[in-house]
């Protein structure tokens, strides 16, 4: 009978692949990720109740629900197809859980299916090979979110009673967060430490020429700072200038370079933000779609096997393809004796999965490249050769050690050099670019012991010692596998809610922590310092894999971690606000109060009143640093360290130079969006003008009202450290041309904006990605970045679904500034992120305009349509009765008056916060002691 079998699978991309592959004998249905969660509100997980939990399916889950109820109805067989991870098999067990609620699955026969590649044969092997949903990772998965929610709906309200402004904590991103404090703690602490080294210029008798460095001097090795400073270095060069050299040893050894295993998910988060400058979350989002499929030829074609998971190693028949595909392209030199095979160091069998690699390695990136768009491909292509170079013969280098030595060895020199005698895996993949290059570029000359050689310049050079790295994405994911906190396929939305929370900020594609993330990690560490303890949350990943083991019960995990957490809890309740503000300022007192000078006075002295000191205040909107003569002295500032280098800090404006052109000021000032650059007022002009006179009722404003002055906002990552009058000036001359686009001849430019840096072509406009500098992006970069725009606008936009089946009218899909949406005459819907806009069908188009439509209707003050190409939240308000006259209001600081964006009404904050966290209590407003 067709479609007795009903195969559930989690994304409609997937749902539309595997249908063609089964037939008609099978429907398969997407659940549209997770169908139900913990309810948003304090008691979903009872501990008195042995962690009872509340369950409830979300507002668009239960259409789905729906959906797939009507599916399974008469049906034979279910099959739960869901991702094969940890989540994978907790939505399996959900969707079990809601249809047997519904009495659906009393005569059906219901099994778990999974399979690590979007290919035909890997289905249909799954089919063949059904299992039960397994209860061990269930109870894992319970455990994890039990966790996750006690702790954030436990701790978070701590954190707004006795730290307003905090937003919450996390049991696994507060460790993150501390990570990222305690990496700039240590930078802010470090002291550079001066050293030299010593280059001689030598050549051989041949007359070939290299460098060799100063090692031993006077019978001494030295070390590292084995001459701290410029006398002792002019001494080492007096001794070298002193004598002859010759050749006193030469040491040859061939090195094998091995290649690195195949990806797992922590590894291209890491190489993909090294390689392609791609955030975790990009990766991810990328990785999922060439995972579902891209279509290929008019077939849908899953690209890359699963990309969560732990394990490195390949199937046989992945194995043997590779081998094939390496003997094919560069001979059989390439390939090794014997197939490499790679072990996973992870506990969890349930991790074990395969490694990523492509679904066919035959399918070579310049084959797809056409199908596939610019990040697709650059990710398709980095799996690609990372899974092929694995499985290559290893690299052979003859390396090369020459000491070079004084009569008496009063100065002894080392010069190393290697050459790649045979590239073997390098051919395809390299860690770092330029790997080969590099080895090629330090081979030395032929020498033999004894042979004279002929000193040239001799060349001391001063080195300081540098503080360690910020966390990058890669490394702070490297980091946390390291301790063992946390799970690979979590790590892109630990990083996200990080930044979500203002707790820190990426610069330069580099952690920094704000002053909001270094107060909530000192109260932490101070009141709550076991559960932000690396050990501490690297043991309970211990217990959750052992609860996925089958090792230990999930409830006395629970009980165990609860009983201490809820003591620890209980014990703040007397804890006051003063208590707290004391032990952070203690705490956090070298940080935000720096020595001033060499013998310079105390930085905590207020510089108003000049009598009171200055330390951490609470308001109503947070910390602050206010003076404790309050209120005679009202002196605040924001909670940063004072210096040129916090924008936010700046008590006035800080003039930079003169305009050589005008003759005019710039300076750079504060504004409530941040700091900005002006050009004037003339100096001895007042600061702010007086607001002239209202015009009387009909009458036009005088038109020799003075102008305002040029300004321009600081694109986000420049700092006024950053700032000189020559960016300034650059920055106030945006929007800059560019050059001419070589296609259509219409002039590319770049400016700052109402949404940050952009260039335009025409009447398209295209926002610069983070690592694209406004002042120095090029023609080619600025074509690239168009060609990409281009090709995914011309996606989905215009695409009609069908008709409504009540007006007659199309029902579209377009895309917008906010992302893609569908549209029946003036009503405009977001698509959610979870689905899919170029599968989505005419029936969820419908759902989702009636769902906005109802929504609008129940709104005081219907807003506006959308005008065409616009989605609904860009759509401008639509007033109802004539707005009282008033002047036309002045640019925000920060912003020049083309791109004055309008008030908006504050966004409504999500339901439910990642990693278990509530929503913040609102604060009543408190007079400040």
């Amino acid at each position: 009978m067709p479609g007795s079998t009903v195969v559930i699978v989690e994304s409609p991309a997937k749902a539309k692949t595997i249908n063609k592959y089964l037939g008609a004998d099978y429907t398969v249905i997407a659940s549209f990720g997770h169908v139900r969660d913990l309810s948003p509100r304090d008691g979903s997980v009872r501990p008195d109740e042995d962690f009872a939990m509340e369950w409830e399916l979300g507002d668009r889950s239960r259409r789905h629900i729906d959906d797939i109820a009507r599916a399974v109805k008469g049906a034979d067989r279910v099959f739960l197809a869901t991702d094969p991870d940890r989540e994978g098999e907790a939505i399996a067990w959900h969707l079990t859980e809601v249809l047997r609620d519904k009495r659906l699955l009393d005569k059906v026969d219901v099994q778990r299916i999974t399979f690590n590649e979007i290919t035909k044969s890997a289905v249909q092997a799954a089919i063949k090979a059904p299992r039960h949903v397994s209860q061990e990772l269930v109870d894992a998965y319970l455990a994890r979110r039990a966790l996750d929610y006690l702790v954030g709906f436990t701790l978070s309200p701590v954190l707004w009673r006795k730290l307003p402004g905090s937003r919450s904590a996390g049991r696994v991103q507060s460790v993150a967060l501390r990570l990222i404090c305690e990496r700039e703690s240590e930078i802010e602490i470090f002291r550079p430490q001066e050293y030299w080294t010593v280059d001689v210029g030598l050549t051989t008798p041949a007359g070939a020429g290299f460098t060799a460095q100063l090692t031993h001097l006077d019978g001494r090795k030295l070390d590292k700072f084995g001459l701290p400073d410029q006398a002792a270095a002019d001494r080492a060069v007096a001794t070298i200038v002193a004598h002859p050299y010759r050749v006193a040893s030469v040491e040859r050894r061939q090195a094998r370079r091995n290649p690195y295993a195949p990806f797992t998910t922590s590894t291209l988060q890491q190489e993909a933000s090294r390689k392609l400058g791609f955030g975790a979350t990009r990766t991810m989002r990328v990785a999922q779609k060439l995972y579902e499929g891209v279509d290929i030829g008019g077939e849908t074609v899953g690209l890359i096997t699963y990309m969560r998971t732990d394990g490195v190693s390949l199937s046989q028949e992945a194995i043997q393809a590779s081998r094939s595909l390496i003997g094919s392209l560069w001979g059989d030199s390439y390939v090794p004796t014997s197939p490499r095979i790679y072990k996973t160091a992870a506990k969890n069998a349930q991790e074990a999965h395969e490694a990523i690699r492509p679904t066919d390695l035959f399918r070579r990136p310049e084959q797809v490249a056409a199908y596939l768009e610019g990040e697709e491909l650059k990710l398709y292509e980095l799996i690609w050769k990372r899974t092929v170079a694995s499985q290559m013969e290893s690299a052979v280098l003859d390396q090369v050690a020459v000491d070079v030595a004084s009569p008496n060895r009063e100065a002894v020199l080392r010069a190393t050099g290697s050459i790649v005698v045979f590239d073997g895996f390098m051919r395809v993949y390299q860690e770092d670019k330029d790997d080969a290059e590099d080895e090629q570029e330090r081979r030395l000359p032929a020498m033999a012991e004894g042979d004279g050689l002929d000193r040239g310049a001799v060349t001391p050079a001063q080195h300081f010692t540098q503080p360690p790295p910020r966390y990058s994405e890669a490394s702070l994911v490297k980091k946390l596998e390291e301790l063992g906190i946390g799970r690979p396929s979590t790590y892109a939305s630990i990083l996200q809610v990080l930044q979500d929370r203002n707790y820190v900020r990426l610069d330069k594609r580099r952690f920094i922590p704000e002053d909001r993330g270094r107060l909530v990690t000192a109260f932490l560490k101070n009141f709550f310092n076991r559960y932000v303890e690396y050990t501490f949350t690297a043991d309970l990943e211990n217990q959750l894999d052992d609860i996925s083991d089958g090792r230990l019960d999930w409830k006395a995990v629970l009980r165990e971690f609860w009983r201490s957490f809820h003591t620890a809890v209980d014990g703040t309740k007397d804890l006051t606000i003063t208590q707290v503000l004391t032990t952070l300022d203690e705490e956090l007192g070298a940080h935000f109060f720096p020595a001033v000078g060499e013998n310079g006075g105390d930085p905590r002295v207020c510089p108003k009143c000049h009598t009171g000191r200055l330390g951490l205040k609470l308001g109503k909107m947070g910390a602050f640093i206010g003076c404790n003569n309050y209120p005679e002295c009202r002196y605040t500032r924001p909670l940063a360290v004072a210096n040129d280098d916090a924008p936010d800090t700046l008590d006035g404006p800080k003039e930079l130079g003169d305009d050589p052109e005008t003759g005019l000021p710039v300076s750079v000032r504060r504004g409530p969006f941040g700091a900005y650059i002006q050009l004037g007022p003339p100096r001895g002009a007042e600061e702010e003008a007086p607001p002239a006179e209202k015009p009387a009722k009909g009458k036009k404003k005088a038109k020799d009202a003075a102008p305002k002055p040029k300004r321009v906002s600081l694109p986000k990552g420049m700092t006024v450290a950053d700032l000189d009058l020559d960016k300034a000036l650059k920055l106030l001359a945006l929007p800059r041309t560019i050059g001419n686009h070589p296609e259509t001849g219409q002039e590319i430019s770049a400016g700052i904006g109402r949404f940050g840096p952009y260039i335009k072509h025409g009447p398209v406009y295209k926002s610069l990605p983070p690592d694209d500098d406004v002042l120095e992006i090029g023609i080619n970069r600025a074509v690239s970045l168009l060609g990409e725009a281009a090709k995914k606008a011309a996606a989905t936009p215009g695409r009609t679904l069908g008709d409504h089946p009540k007006t007659g009218k199309p029902v579209t899909v377009g895309a917008g500034r906010f992302g893609p949406y569908v549209k029946h005459g003036s009503t405009y819907a977001s698509i959610p992120k979870a689905m899919d806009a170029e599968t989505v069908t005419l029936e969820q188009g419908l759902e989702l305009l009636e769902a906005k439509a109802a929504k609008d209707a129940a709104k005081k003050g219907a807003k506006a349509a959308p005008a065409e190409g616009e989605s609904a939240e860009e759509a401008p308000k639509k007033t109802t009765r004539k707005p009282a006259a008033k002047k036309t209001a002045a640019p925000a600081d920060g912003e020049t008056a083309e791109a004055a964006p309008k008030k908006a009404a504050p966004k409504k904050k999500a339901a439910a916060e990642t990693d278990g966290e509530p929503k913040p209590a609102k604060t009543t407003t408190r007079k400040r002691a």
